[in-house]
């Protein structure tokens, strides 16, 4: 492993981490979040507003640099158009986000507290993304 990697390997740690404590791991606490009309659990919506506003605060500084700390360029999202496919991948996350519980960040962090049903998730997205990509390349 390079030097420059290991800023990566810190980050994936300390985003496990905070999805593990806030209890994004948790298939039941995402549940309760999405359960608006029945006991509903807000401590999703703290987990999202405390990553907009770390977000918030890096694109007040983005703008002031020259690049980025650990890598040669930024890689800035420049489209804004919306696209079936996207529309269509975006509705399918959330039904299956909705029904597992659990979404790719929470699924992988899980594999470490509760390896057995966690697996049976990252299992189930990792055939997902290649039957996406076999489809993709037309078979």
């Amino acid at each position: 492993m390079s030097i420059r990697q290991w800023p990566v390997l810190l980050a994936g740690i300390l985003f496990g981490a905070g999805l593990t404590l806030g209890g994004m791991t948790e298939p039941a606490r995402v549940r309760g979040f999405l359960d608006i009309f029945g006991e509903w659990d807000p401590t999703l919506a703290f987990v999202m507003g405390g990553a907009v506003i770390v977000m918030a605060i890096a694109w007040l500084f983005q703008p002031r640099m020259a690049r980025p700390l650990f890598a040669d360029a930024f890689t800035l999202p420049t489209r804004r158009d919306l696209t079936g496919k996207l529309i269509g991948g975006s509705a399918l996350f959330g039904i299956g986000w909705g029904i597992a519980g659990l979404c790719p960040g929470p699924g992988v962090a899980a594999l470490a507290i509760k390896p057995a049903s966690a697996a049976i998730f990252v299992a189930a997205m990792l055939a997902g993304m290649w039957l996406i990509r076999l489809t993709e390349r037309g078979g």
